[in-house]
């Protein structure tokens, strides 16, 4: 059993939903009995333009003095609401050395990243949604900025392309506990033939949807998540990049975040590079 509260990260870019990010961070956390870290990032060449050093260091004080002042506006009226602690950090310099060196020293166990609201994935800078899925093995959720979850209410979990046998993770009978019932899955499939299309209840607690592999699977799979209220959609991690095809054209997990409109919990793999 364990005795210490799970590590939770936030990365946050301080531009996109940071509210409904940290309200979906605090519903995790009150469910598996987590931490809250907030960090941000920025860099270094946002920070300083002037070469003269005592300008440059004047500047640097004044944008230090005003990050810290628009974290705390983000963060103090989600800890006033939710009567959660939540940590704060930020930092200058390259963007994701600066989070790899922060991975290394603080060693998150779920790192939770707030989804842009452009069709373009990434975070701080330039595909840090991919550079965390491949550096981090532990954990990740994406938070949606349209459909936050609720702290104190039960979570709309869906599974894609995995069982419950999958969710195997620390904090999985936590999760699944808070879930509306039943759970539903959604499987996607070569060939009609293999298990019949369409909805397929299992027992009283879970329900599958399976799906005949075609180039609209993301639109199909949308609309059925909408219909059925699910606003956290677990995907197994061993499917990136390139298995559990979504459509013929294109399928790695990125494309199954940038498309679908709900929240992520992305499972942790063993195949990934390690820090």
């Amino acid at each position: 059993m364990r005795t210490n509260k799970y590590k939770i990260l936030v990365l946050s870019d301080l531009k996109n939903s940071v509210d409904s990010t940290l309200k979906s961070t605090v519903s995790l956390a009150k469910i598996i009995g987590g931490e809250i870290t907030f960090f941000h990032v920025k860099k270094a060449s946002d920070v300083v333009e002037d070469e003269n050093q005592l300008s440059a260091k004047r500047t640097i004080n004044q944008k230090h003095f005003a990050t810290k002042k628009k974290i705390e506006s983000l963060i103090n009226p989600i800890k006033e609401d939710y009567g959660v602690n939540i940590t704060t950090s930020f930092s200058y310099g390259n963007v994701k050395h600066e989070i790899e060196n922060y991975l290394e020293e603080n060693k998150p166990d779920i790192i939770v990243l707030g989804k842009r609201k452009t069709n373009r994935l990434g975070l701080i800078g330039d595909n840090i949604t991919s550079f965390v899925l491949n550096n981090f093995n532990g954990v990740v959720m994406i938070a949606s900025n349209k459909k936050a979850l609720e702290p104190s209410k039960e979570i709309g979990l869906g599974m894609l392309n995995a069982s419950n046998k999958q969710i195997d993770f620390e904090f999985a009978k936590d999760l699944i506990a808070n879930t509306q019932k039943p759970l539903r899955s959604f499987k996607i499939i070569k060939k009609a033939s293999e298990a019949i299309e369409g909805q397929n209840q299992l027992n009283e607690n879970n329900v599958e949807y399976v799906f005949e592999q075609a180039d609209n699977n993301i639109k199909v799979i949308d609309k059925y998540l909408s219909k059925n209220n699910i606003n956290l959609l677990c995907i197994d991690r061993s499917s990136h990049p390139n298995k559990n095809k979504l459509s013929a054209k294109k399928s790695n997990i990125e494309e199954v975040i940038d498309n679908l409109n709900v929240s992520f919990l992305v499972t942790g793999s063993r195949n990934l590079k390690t820090r």
